[in-house]
């Protein structure tokens, strides 16, 4: 399981890699597809800064610390940033929505990464918890 987490941590901060390319570029980006589906319009607005660092810089550090997490076994640390992490993106999904009504390739990319970290994490500790019950309780007679 860690291996899976760390892969898919790794595969966030790559995408976050790219959207950071994007929001530093000028030239016309790959994933403008149409007028609903544009990584520029997304990654040059207001709020793909956060406190004057780029949001997709905060995903890639987030990513990493994630993928640490999870090569690390430590399951609770792991659950609660992936938690953290998967409400922070719900919170640009919205905005992508709701004010910027365009969507961005690499964050809906992201997006899936980050949910399917979160069933995984929330499973990981759920089987631990299990296994240390069952390690709990005293012999049959």
């Amino acid at each position: 399981m860690r291996y899976f987490i760390l892969i898919l941590g790794l595969a966030g901060a790559l995408v976050s890699a790219l959207a950071l390319q994007v929001h530093y570029s000028t030239a016309t980006e790959p994933c403008s597809i149409n007028a609903h589906w544009d990584c520029g319009v997304v990654n040059h607005s207001p709020f793909a800064v956060l406190h004057g660092v780029p949001v997709a810089a905060i995903g890639i550090a987030g990513y990493l610390v994630i993928a640490a997490l999870g090569f690390l076994r430590q399951r609770f640390a792991l659950m609660l940033a992936v938690f953290a992490g998967f409400c922070f993106a719900l919170r640009l999904t919205f905005i992508e929505e709701l004010v910027l009504e365009v969507w961005c390739l690499y964050c809906v990319i992201s997006q899936t990464i980050i949910a399917l970290l979160l069933v995984l994490s929330i499973g990981w500790l759920g089987a631990e918890y299990m296994r240390l019950r069952r390690a709990a309780r005293p012999p049959a007679a």
